[in-house]
């Protein structure tokens, strides 16, 4: 089952010309687990969603694809 944010974490890492490994160094994560949430294998914890939040500077409500508006 794909949730609303996959497709916003993966645009938003890609408007920004940050690879998975990038991504996945903020995060303080692997690149194989940042893979498995962008994928959808596995959900994305609250904390890692905070952290993204804060580091493109968007709301949760936009990365969760609740709203247009960042």
């Amino acid at each position: 089952m794909e949730h609303g944010y996959i497709k916003r974490m993966k645009d938003l890492r890609e408007d920004s010309d940050l690879t998975q490994a990038d991504v996945a160094k903020v995060l303080k994560t692997s690149q194989t687990m940042y893979a498995r949430y962008e994928r959808g294998a596995n959900a994305l914890p609250i904390h890692h969603l905070l952290t993204l939040c804060d580091y493109y500077k968007v709301s949760a409500d936009y990365l969760l694809g609740r709203t247009d508006k960042k």
